[in-house]
């Protein structure tokens, strides 16, 4: 019996990883002049990134200015991503928080409104124990029976999942994969080594999408995919293609539009350059704000660069 559970498992995580692999996109959150959440604005967007070949889809991320939103913005955003999207893609979306319950919450909201999986960040500012950390996400994970992704960003969270704490958080049946934007490329060779082969593992950093993949990664929720949909896209399919060189040119071309795009904290950025490609405001929800004048003069010159903008 437990072979057979054990090839059944491993069957299901074999076929989300043919799903959930190559580009898929953090998307930002547009906003009105006077403040409000632009629904109208973000179907556009959605749109815009099925017709480019993005493969997934991520609302409600740090990159969706998730912490700024009330709890009904954060559940109209992916409502309306469920619904534009219409399954042409899976959404995955963002459920966390530094408050299980709240967490919990948001998890089980999203299923109901017809998520396909879920993005957990690590709990931020708290500063859990391991311990805290897994009882945390199996909390989260026993909740709803959508498939789960554990979020690794000390940058914004200060801890990080230990390689031994997502090898126990692995062995339940929701917890599928990990978004690791800890730019760590031992990480996915070690989390492989403790959660399997079958453990989906996408980046959460664009500078280093190739090499992620090289160490055993199966794709990238990217920001700057927010803007150039179709290259970011191309991108995965020429490495999954063995078009190596081919893939590493085209990565060269990325790069200065990936570093503008991180020059300051984001979403700043990438909604400015966004902007300039008349898709949405450059508005932030503070304390966020626009990026500093030399940002954006090296946002546009990357944008060019790319003949993205005249």
């Amino acid at each position: 019996m437990t072979g057979t559970m054990t090839a059944g498992r491993t069957q299901e995580r074999q076929a989300l990883n043919r799903l959930y692999h190559g580009s898929l996109t953090a998307l930002v959150t547009p906003f009105l002049e006077n403040g409000d959440v632009d629904r109208r604005g973000f179907a556009g967007l959605v749109e815009r990134q099925i017709a480019g070949g993005t493969r997934g889809l991520v609302p409600m991320g740090t990159t969706g200015e998730s912490p700024t939103l009330t709890h009904e913005e954060h559940l109209g955003i992916i409502e309306t991503c469920v619904t534009v999207t219409a399954g042409r893609v899976p959404v995955m979306a963002g459920a966390g928080s530094n408050c299980t319950r709240e967490a919990v919450d948001m998890a089980r909201q999203a299923a109901r409104i017809g998520a396909d999986a879920l993005l957990v960040v690590v709990p931020y500012y708290n500063k859990p124990t391991q311990e805290g950390l897994y009882r945390h996400f199996m909390s989260i994970a026993d909740a709803t029976d959508l498939p789960l992704w554990l979020y690794c960003i000390p940058g914004r969270s200060v801890v990080n999942l230990s390689i031994e704490t997502m090898g126990r958080l692995a062995t339940h049946p929701n917890i599928v994969g990990t978004k690791d934007a800890t730019a760590d490329m031992t990480r996915p060779i070690a989390v492989r080594r403790v959660a399997g082969a079958d453990f989906n593992q996408l980046s959460g950093e664009d500078g280093s999408i190739l090499s992620f993949r090289a160490a055993g990664g199966h794709g990238c929720i990217s920001v700057t995919s927010n803007v150039a949909p179709a290259l970011c896209s191309q991108l995965h399919e020429l490495w999954e293609s063995g078009k190596t060189e081919e893939a590493i040119a085209l990565q060269d071309r990325l790069s200065p539009l990936h570093d503008a795009l991180f020059a300051e904290t984001s979403p700043g950025p990438v909604k400015y350059a966004l902007s300039r490609l008349g898709l949405c405001r450059p508005e932030l929800r503070l304390p966020l704000v626009e990026p500093r004048p030399e940002t954006r003069q090296r946002i546009d010159a990357a944008l060019q660069a790319l003949e993205l903008m005249e």
